[in-house]
């Protein structure tokens, strides 16, 4: 990089050697911008601490972007890109506070027609983290001159953000996670007419109890409905599951082959498995997010993450050996439930369970997925007459996995949209509530 201020220039020549650079916080929590909270983290990980005669006011991390499948994709919208406002797609006359949600945090307000998003926070799960959430709720509307009448929060009653809201004097407005994802994109490309919207992420509190993730949702901003999802199996160990996706793997071993298979193939990753399989489920999820755990687990033999999105990190990374299409899909298997197409992936786990060739047993994963949930959702878009596709959701931050997905739907003429200058990830989460609450009104949609 070449120095981006007269400090930068500075320092680079008055050391004369390389330096590395990165945000200046420990893993999972906020930046430090006070030079106490500095000397405090900080100190015992670097060679020295630079500090200045004017204090920061707000910390703001880096910006993440990359190329995606549809042009620049924004992955972290912060520095260099937020505050700016984002024109909402209709006529807005309600003051909104939306909190976001509990990883990734952003918080948003609107003001007229337009919304806008604070800096990236963090994982809310940690203190530091939550307090800056804090000074960002009383920062971000100050700034913009907002007086908040309705705050909008996500459905999961444990996140802190929803506690949070459900204590201010506010009428308070509900959003679905996954209706929050597409209201985020629609927001984004300027649009709010009827999409499918395909939302795959590693988890969202569905209205019925259970953990979506693999969601083919007919929206707008103002409403949804669930017209398809990927078949749930249960989250073996609650979170747990979601630092070691050994459990996933064996959820969805035995779902697609029975117990014995399960023990049989995943007992390598970890000793737990048999034991875990006869004590109990678990609370079932759809996500899709998990499923590339699972695969990961079976392909890589990943049975611990340490850090998020690990293992479909390095799946992603060995498909590439491997030239988009030369692996043959496998297809799914369909069915209908009260109502909803279910996508029940058992055909390809089982694949995966034999699969000696790791390169082609990624890319035979990626292939499948996208084969299949473009198959479905040209099916629902025909069905529910719409003719736009939107993709959204951590999961879509694959690049390999977006690309077969819109080249698949642009081919039947179905028009995608996919994420610009809002994260697919939860880090657009408080966009899309504000959108939705924006559009509902103080009233409950």
């Amino acid at each position: 990089m070449l120095p981006s201020t007269p400090l930068h220039h500075l320092l680079a020549h008055r050391l004369a050697r390389p330096l590395v650079l990165t945000s200046g916080n420990v893993s999972d929590e906020p930046i430090a911008h006070t030079d106490d909270d500095a000397v405090a983290r900080l100190g015992p990980l670097v060679d020295g601490l630079l500090a200045h005669d004017r204090p920061i006011h707000i910390r703001c991390d880096d910006s993440i972007v990359r190329a995606g499948a549809k042009g620049l994709q924004v992955l972290r919208r912060s520095r260099g890109y937020a505050p700016e406002p984002i024109a909402l797609p209709f006529d807005n006359q309600h003051a909104v506070l939306a909190v976001g949600a509990e990883l990734k945090n952003t918080i948003a307000v609107t003001k007229g027609r337009a919304v806008v998003a604070s800096h990236h926070i963090g994982d809310l799960e940690h203190l530091p983290a939550y307090r800056a959430f804090l000074q960002s709720v009383e920062h971000l509307p100050g700034l913009m001159g907002v007086v908040p009448e309705v705050v909008a929060h996500d459905l999961h009653p444990e996140y802190l953000s929803t506690k949070f809201a459900l204590e201010l004097d506010l009428p308070a407005v509900a959003v679905h996670h996954h209706h929050a994802h597409v209201a985020s994109c629609l927001v984004d490309h300027g649009r709010d007419e009827r999409v499918l919207g395909i939302a795959f992420d590693g988890h969202g509190y569905g209205p019925d109890g259970t953990l979506w993730g693999g969601e083919f949702l007919v929206a707008d901003c103002r409403g949804y409905e669930r017209a398809g999802h990927v078949a749930a199996v249960p989250l073996l160990g609650g979170t747990a599951a979601i630092r070691e996706p050994w459990r996933m793997a064996a959820a969805w071993v035995r779902h697609a082959a029975g117990e014995a298979a399960a023990v049989a193939r995943v007992s390598g990753l970890d000793a737990r498995v048999a034991a875990l399989l006869q004590t109990g489920d678990g609370v079932r999820t759809s996500s899709v997010g998990r499923l590339f755990d699972a695969a990961a687990a079976l392909v890589v033999g990943r049975s611990r993450a340490t850090y998020e999105g690990q293992a479909a990190i390095e799946l992603e990374a060995l498909a590439r050996r491997v030239p988009v299409g030369a692996a043959a899909a496998v297809p799914w298997e369909e069915r209908w439930e009260e109502g909803c197409l279910v996508l029940d992936p058992s055909p390809l786990v089982r694949a995966l369970t034999g699969a000696t060739d790791q390169p082609g047993a990624a890319a035979l994963f990626h292939e499948s997925v996208g084969f299949a949930t473009a198959r479905a959702a040209t099916a629902l878009a025909r069905a529910h007459g719409v003719a736009t596709a939107v993709l959204t959701g951590g999961v879509f931050q694959n690049a390999r996995l977006s690309a077969i997905v819109a080249q698949s739907l642009e081919r039947e003429g179905i028009e995608v949209l996919a994420h610009r200058r809002v994260p697919p990830n939860d880090g657009g989460i408080s966009i899309g509530q504000a959108a939705v609450a924006a559009r509902a009104g103080p009233e409950q949609p």
